[in-house]
C-alpha cells in the first residue's frame, strides 16, 4: 500500500497519513480529534462521523501509530475508539471484548487481514487492521454493521484537514 506512507514534512497535525472516509462522502457531521504527546508529536487521530443530527456518532475511525499509548489495552479491554464512541453516546455501560476473528478483505489490489472484535454490547461493531506503515486503524460503529464495502471508501485524507489556522 504505497499511499500509506509517512510524510517527509511535518504538518501542523499528524506526521502520518490519516486513513478514513472523505468528509465529502459522508452526509452527516464530521469531527476530528488529535492525541498529542508531551513532546508535541501526534500519537493518533480519530474521526467522529455523526449521522444522527447531534445525538451521537454513528462511527469513529482511529489511526494510531506504533508507540501510541492508546494502542496499549489489556486482554478483554475495549479499544480507544470504542471508549470514545461510548463517551460520545453518553453510555456508561461496562463493555468488554469477548472474542475476535481475523478475516481477509480485499482493498483494491491489497489484501487486508481485518480483526473483527466481538463486544459484550452487541450494538457496537468494531474492526481493526494494521497498515503497511505500522499505523493501527480501528473502526467502531454504533447500531450498524461494518461491511466489506466500507473498506473501499477508506483513503488518505489531505494534511490541510488537520492544520490549525
Amino acid at each position: 500500500m504505497s499511499f500509506l506512507r509517512r510524510r517527509s514534512a511535518t504538518p501542523a497535525g499528524p506526521d502520518f497519513d490519516v486513513l478514513a472516509m472523505d468528509p465529502g462522502d459522508w452526509p452527516g457531521n464530521l469531527g476530528a480529534g488529535l492525541l498529542p504527546a508531551p513532546d508535541g508529536s501526534c500519537q493518533g487521530v480519530f474521526l467522529r462521523y455523526d449521522l444522527f443530527g447531534g445525538r451521537g456518532p454513528a462511527m469513529i475511525i482511529g489511526n494510531l501509530p506504533e508507540g501510541s499509548p492508546a494502542r496499549d489495552v489489556a486482554e478483554g479491554e475495549i479499544p480507544f475508539e470504542v471508549a470514545q464512541l461510548l463517551i460520545a453516546l453518553e453510555n456508561d455501560e461496562e463493555v468488554t471484548v469477548v472474542g475476535s476473528e481475523d478475516i481477509p478483505v480485499m482493498q483494491g489490489d491489497n489484501l487486508l487481514i481485518v480483526r473483527r472484535l466481538k463486544l459484550s454490547e452487541s450494538r457496537i461493531s468494531c474492526v481493526q487492521f494494521d497498515r503497511s506503515d505500522d499505523v493501527l486503524v480501528t473502526i467502531a460503529a454504533w447500531d450498524r454493521p461494518i461491511t466489506d464495502d466500507l473498506y473501499t471508501l477508506l483513503k488518505p485524507l489531505p494534511a490541510e484537514l488537520f492544520q490549525q489556522g
